[in-house]
């Protein structure tokens, strides 16, 4: 595969993929090698976010960059003044005008890489993050092990004490090994919806 990138300008790559894909590691991955080119390069990430570490990006396997956490999508383009490229941790859960956002860093010339969840736990698209793959010029959509089959992942399974969630629960429950597992289409459960079940 033959990739190109523009000569000129700003340009949008989307990383996506379930949970326990490496979307956070490839998202430091590709920062890095930015720094290491001479870039000066910023993640943001969700305040939302605080599983391991509200000052950084930590990815599942351990990788760590600092990053600065925000509470609305409209803080990042002052936070980007000074930078080259700009990562975007957990986009999923920015609100709408994420989209905004990024079109306007991108139009001044910014390299933004947005990471995230492509689907919630019931399989839907989740978030902006159907309008950003549309948008993006490139997009890599990564896969995990099935923790039931050890088949390729491409789904988040939610679970609760255990169990598959049901499908009436809310989308966003911030959460890692305890309460999710990556899953093959064939082994992505969902149970009732609790009001089916009372």
């Amino acid at each position: 595969m033959i990739r190109l990138f523009p000569e000129r300008g700003g340009w949008l790559e989307v990383i996506c993929g379930p949970m326990f894909s490496g979307k956070s590691e490839e998202l430091i991955r590709r920062l890095r090698r930015a720094e290491i080119a001479g870039q000066r390069a910023l993640i943001v990430k969700p305040r939302i976010d605080d599983r391991y570490d509200i000052g950084h990006v930590v990815s599942h396997a351990g990788a760590k960059m600092r990053a600065v956490a925000v509470t609305r999508p409209e803080d990042i383009p002052g936070l980007a003044e000074a930078y080259d490229v700009i990562g975007i941790d957990e986009v999923q859960f920015f609100t709408p005008p994420i989209v905004i956002v990024i079109d306007a860093l991108v139009e001044r010339g910014t390299r933004v890489v947005a990471s995230g969840l492509d689907q919630d736990f019931r399989g839907l698209p989740f978030g902006s993050m159907p309008e950003l793959l549309c948008r993006a010029e490139l997009v890599d959509k990564l896969q995990a092990v099935c923790h039931r089959c050890a088949g390729p992942a491409t789904m988040t399974q939610r679970l609760v004490d255990g169990r598959p969630a049901p499908a009436d629960g809310a989308t966003i429950v911030v959460g890692a090994l305890d309460s999710y597992e990556a899953r093959c289409r064939a082994c992505h459960e969902l149970a009732e919806p609790a009001s089916a079940t009372g």
